[in-house]
């Protein structure tokens, strides 16, 4: 199974390079640094070395309290971090400045991995979330490099899709040397395929802090947005800006301003082109100027201030969730204080949805019709906010405490102390 996969590496490559090509229309920045795709990776010296893989943005900043424990529990080591995506490595970039080295992860071919180990010399890799690839963990398997998925997370849909693929996911699953997994149910079902050394020990995305700048920046949108009800529309996902207008159309409320913050950076000009074809006017974060008392949206078309946008929000949605995305992380969210609202299709974090639900920090709407309501009944009651945002900051600390329990598993496989 693993040659045929090899092989259809082999055969797919050449349209691979060609999305890259295509995805650079957006983002110039996949035209940088190619070659480590092909394994080309930093050449990191004499020091041990931990690598840690993170796809994108989201595995990027769940990875920060990881990375800081680490930093802190082996100060002899260099901390290496590959990414996918661009704005993965921007993230990264921002967040850990020179303390870390960052590459792109190398395809999945066996001569990019072993092109990528000779130079890098990892002594263990960390891959975040769902990252699960077969020659990677194989080819570090013959160098007897442990392989840890961590912070793991694998949904039923998920799980369904691994499963077709038999033997292959079995193998490599079985050569991970840990899986630290956020749930019992994500334990649950990574045993099923063939992972072996399971263990629960939560989700790291409940010890992320935000940048000590937060307050500061949050000031600043505060002094942009005026005195207004700020409703945040979180990581929105393509198609849901459309659906968030039209509960705006739905309220009529003094004072209400919808912030929209997309997911992805590369989506902030057509967002803006849906907005102007409703024949809204609105203000955009990159003008840097305040908005209009006649302006009812507001686009956030930057990058790194999500943490700000919550705390300085009166109620927010998280996206991804309205559509059949899969969600995107509600913790920060309530972690920040504000009330929360969610739609139907989170099963990216459907454990923490449902717990976030069921300690009052957050509200499930279904459609748009539901979205309207919840927004004009929080809108008017006061009570009702302050106490979803109590409930909000008491479920994150509930939660916390990940980071120490994965950093525990993980000093068997350092050796100790670095």
């Amino acid at each position: 199974m693993r040659t045929l996969y090899t092989l259809a590496w082999w055969l797919l490559l050449p349209l691979v390079f060609l999305h890259l090509l295509w995805r650079a229309r957006r983002q110039p920045e996949y035209l940088r640094h190619w070659g480590e795709r092909l394994g080309a990776a930093p050449r990191l010296g004499h020091r041990p070395v931990i690598w840690l893989h993170a796809v994108s943005v989201g595995e990027t900043r769940a990875a920060a309290p990881l990375v800081s424990a680490l930093r802190a529990a082996y100060p002899g080591y260099t901390l290496f971090i590959t990414h996918t995506t661009p704005t993965g490595r921007a993230t990264g970039a921002e967040l850990f400045g020179d303390t870390v080295v960052q590459a792109y992860l190398p395809y999945d071919l066996p001569w990019c991995l072993r092109r990528f180990l000779d130079r890098a010399g990892p002594r263990l890799c960390i891959l975040m979330e769902t990252e699960v690839w077969p020659n990677l963990i194989q080819v570090c398997h013959r160098r007897a490099i442990p392989v840890c998925l961590v912070n793991a997370r694998l949904s039923a849909r998920s799980a369904r899709g691994y499963a077709r693929l038999g033997r292959l996911a079995r193998q490599a699953l079985a050569g991970l040397a840990l899986v630290a997994a956020q749930t019992e149910a994500d334990a649950a079902r990574l045993r099923a395929l063939g992972a072996r050394e399971v263990v629960v020990t939560g989700n790291l995305k409940f010890d992320v802090t935000p940048p000590a700048d937060t307050a500061q920046r949050a000031a600043e949108l505060r002094a942009l947005f005026g005195a207004r009800f700020v409703w945040l529309a979180a990581s929105t996902r393509e198609g849901e800006e459309a659906l968030l207008l039209d509960a705006l159309d739905r309220l009529d409320l003094p004072g209400l301003l919808l912030v929209i913050v997309p997911r992805h950076p590369q989506r902030f000009d057509a967002v803006a082109q849906t907005i102007a074809a409703r024949g809204l006017s609105f203000a955009r974060r990159s003008e840097h100027r305040p908005v209009a008392a006649a302006e009812r949206v507001f686009l956030g078309d930057s990058l790194g201030e999500l943490a700000a946008y919550y705390r300085a929000a009166d109620l927010a949605f998280v996206g991804g969730s309205l559509l059949p995305h899969g969600g995107h992380n509600l913790i920060e969210a309530a972690a920040a204080g504000v009330p929360v609202l969610i739609g139907p299709h989170t099963w990216n974090f459907a454990q923490a949805a449902q717990a976030a639900v069921a300690s009052g920090a957050a509200i499930r709407v279904h459609d748009v019709q539901a979205l309207a309501a919840q927004v004009r009944r929080l809108y008017i009651d006061a009570g009702a906010r302050r106490a979803m945002a109590a409930a909000g900051l008491a479920f994150a600390r509930a939660h916390q405490g990940a980071t120490q329990r994965v950093m525990d598993q993980l000093a068997r496989l350092c050796g100790g102390q670095g």
